[in-house]
């Protein structure tokens, strides 16, 4: 699969993602992720960042969607592996299972917009979870312990300390890794193998959707024009994608000569 090819199929669905976007991945960042030795590195981060996207919108449900002392109802996260088909209703967090008095409580959560969009998301990153690791055992590369990058942790340090503003921020910057996680999906594929390239572009459609529930999310929550928010967090995240970085991964900034990969 070639870059011409990759850009004419895909150029409608990116063309918001570029545009949400402050800037593109550097030259410099692509040029690091196309060398052989580099792709255990984006592998094993791949997986990682599709396991932290579930966990976090597991804690957003639990945080937003319930009352502190009725949040012990939610399932863990192994509770969605199992689902056969993708989650419409409350119906997902087995209320079948309950007692009276709690199908009423997940009545009023089937209602909620945040928890249909955030279950549904976690179903599928741990789908996504699932076939990176498929392909890493195929390809011989080991699951290891991968330390984090500096990305979500230099944007998550300005979130405000007060609601609604707290979600709203973390919402924002939800959407703002989803769509970079897009992004690079699209620039990468054309400089991977067969089996890569059309993995990586099978993941576009749904992570685009990802940062569009996001941020509609965030607009919900707000109920404010949140424009200026918005801009301030694509600030933030292109400062981040493009100055430089002491560790390579999938979200990392431009690599530096010290740029090191596992540790």
């Amino acid at each position: 699969m070639n870059a011409r090819s990759v850009n004419a199929e895909y150029s409608q669905l990116l063309a918001p993602i570029d545009d949400f976007l402050h800037c593109a991945t550097p030259k410099a960042w692509l040029d690091e992720a196309r060398k052989p030795e580099r792709l255990p590195v984006l592998l094993v981060d791949h997986a990682n960042c599709e396991m932290k996207a579930a966990m976090s919108a597991h804690s957003l449900v639990r945080r937003y969607c319930l009352p502190r002392e009725q949040r012990k109802l939610l399932p863990n996260l192994d509770f969605y592996k199992s689902l056969d088909a993708l989650p419409e209703k409350g119906e997902v967090l087995g209320k079948q299972t309950q007692t009276a008095d709690n199908r009423r409580v997940f009545d009023e959560l089937a209602k909620n917009d945040l928890l249909v969009k955030m279950v549904r998301l976690i179903q599928e990153e741990l789908h996504h979870f699932e076939q990176v690791l498929e392909i890493m055992e195929s390809r011989h590369v080991p699951y290891s312990t991968l330390s984090a990058s500096r990305y979500a942790r230099g944007m998550l340090a300005h979130v405000r300390t007060f609601e609604p503003a707290a979600i709203v921020d973390r919402l924002i910057i939800g959407a703002y890794i989803e769509a970079r996680s897009c992004e690079r999906f699209a620039r990468l594929a054309p400089f991977l193998d067969e089996e890569l390239s059309r993995f990586y572009v099978s993941l576009l459609r749904s992570e685009a959707r990802h940062y569009q529930d996001y941020l509609t999310l965030a607009r919900d929550y707000a109920g404010a024009c949140i424009a200026d928010r918005i801009a301030f967090f694509g600030e933030q995240e292109a400062a981040l994608i493009q100055s430089p970085d002491p560790l390579f991964r999938f979200h990392s900034g431009v690599p530096g000569s010290s740029a090191q990969g596992r540790r």
